[in-house]
């Protein structure tokens, strides 16, 4: 009997969790798996991103639909992400994770309150702006791509029947790129177990114990906003069943909370919204590498968690206006931080300097982050593909341009 590949991600999953308990540290060996997995997700993300984004804004032809669908989605992407926040702040507030911890601050790693360097929205913002594209390529930067996918798409629309040979090339590259990424998600499985079982291995229960009440509260915060949030979005404006949505991008979710990466899960997004989820690929090749970018739902789940928590355990009351300031420059953090590993603690950086609580804060989490980072960068794939559903639902393509359903 032939096993889907839901299945295939499952059991990987379940196997990694049951070795690396069993084995310990020495389960390590499987890492180059994951790594392997990941470097070939790294490989095909910039060039994928480019064409696919391309062909989904020239296209579409119409720039005012273009921007209809990009003020849509970052609408959407923006407001969920506010309520995130403010989800993150109510249930840190109901569990209270940072009263009663004692870590004791010498076996903590301080390097990890050394978060990056500090830069302001408008710094964030002009950053956006690459100054080299082929620069941006080849450092994979991915906001950068999306700029310059975007104005080349708008330029190729504006010239028309004399761009139509640059228009057929990115659509055979697009179209090539879809292929290889078919090739390297058949790995999946493979990469999942290499990813998660040094993981368990190396961590155990004892990093957890004293930290539980922050998973636990970015878990449960994590899965309201899934069950909640996203269900009505997609029911209500999406006109899509909540059950066949989350079974649709159900591999990608798991494949995001394996890697920790909704960059390097972004392949298998866009396949599993344009297959199981039927999505137009004009759509998820627009939608998708910008959600991959400035929609952080989960990661502002845990922005919420982490402040409250690190605000009680100095004994730190937060006023109304820095609750507030926490839920505004949150949000507009997200538009910056990278979808990669370990990306929000340098937001998380931003936040706590904005509102004047200790730097050093940071290092009490950093030893769980890459826990935390698995459960907020699921969500954050989730939500790209809610934003995909709604805004293909509300902005129909041509028949020929939908996929077809599995």
């Amino acid at each position: 009997m032939k096993i889907n590949f839901l299945t295939q991600i499952l059991l990987a999953f379940l196997l990694a969790i049951v070795l690396g308990m069993a084995v310990g540290p020495e389960i390590e060996v499987v890492s180059p798996l994951g790594d392997a997995f990941l470097r070939l997700i790294q490989f095909i993300i910039a060039p994928l991103i480019l064409a696919t984004l391309v062909v989904g804004v020239a296209g579409n032809g119409d720039l005012k639909k273009v921007g209809r669908i990009g003020g849509k989605t970052v609408v959407y992407y923006l407001a969920t992400s506010a309520i995130a926040i403010s989800l993150g702040l109510g249930i840190g507030y109901l569990f209270a994770p940072g009263e009663g911890v004692d870590i004791p601050m010498e076996n903590i790693d301080e390097s990890a309150a050394e978060t990056g360097q500090q830069n302001s929205v408008i710094d964030t913002l002009l950053n956006i702006i690459p100054t080299n594209p082929f620069q941006s390529l080849v450092e994979g930067n991915i906001l950068q791509i999306i700029f310059f996918a975007i104005f080349l798409g708008v330029g190729i629309a504006a010239v028309g029947k004399r761009a139509k040979p640059v228009l057929t090339f990115f659509e055979g590259f697009s179209e090539v790129m879809f292929k290889i990424t078919g090739f390297v998600i058949m790995l999946a499985p493979i990469g999942v177990f290499g990813l998660v079982a040094p993981i368990v291995g190396d961590h155990g229960l004892a990093i957890l114990l004293p930290l539980l009440k922050v998973i636990i509260a970015v878990a449960v915060a994590c899965i309201i906003h899934v069950v909640i949030t996203y269900s009505i979005a997609v029911k209500t404006l999406g006109k899509m069943s909540p059950i066949t949505f989350m079974k649709g991008i159900a591999p990608a979710a798991i494949l995001a909370f394996s890697s920790a990466s909704s960059a390097g899960t972004l392949p298998l997004t866009i396949k599993n919204t344009t297959e199981n989820l039927g999505v137009s690929k004009g759509t998820s090749s627009f939608v998708l590498p910008l959600g991959a970018t400035i929609n952080m739902d989960g990661t502002a789940i845990y922005q919420g968690v982490a402040v409250l928590f690190i605000a009680q355990f100095y004994g730190i009351e937060l006023s109304v206006m820095q609750l507030l300031s926490v839920v505004l420059i949150a949000t507009l953090a997200s538009i910056g931080t990278a979808g990669v590993p370990g990306a929000g603690l340098i937001m998380l950086s931003l936040v706590l300097t904005y509102i004047d609580l200790p730097l050093e804060g940071i290092a009490l989490i950093a030893g769980i982050d890459r826990i935390l980072d698995m459960f907020r960068t699921s969500v954050n794939v989730i939500g790209d593909a809610s934003a995909a559903v709604i805004v293909d639902r509300t902005e129909p393509l041509d028949k020929e341009d939908k996929a077809i359903s599995t």
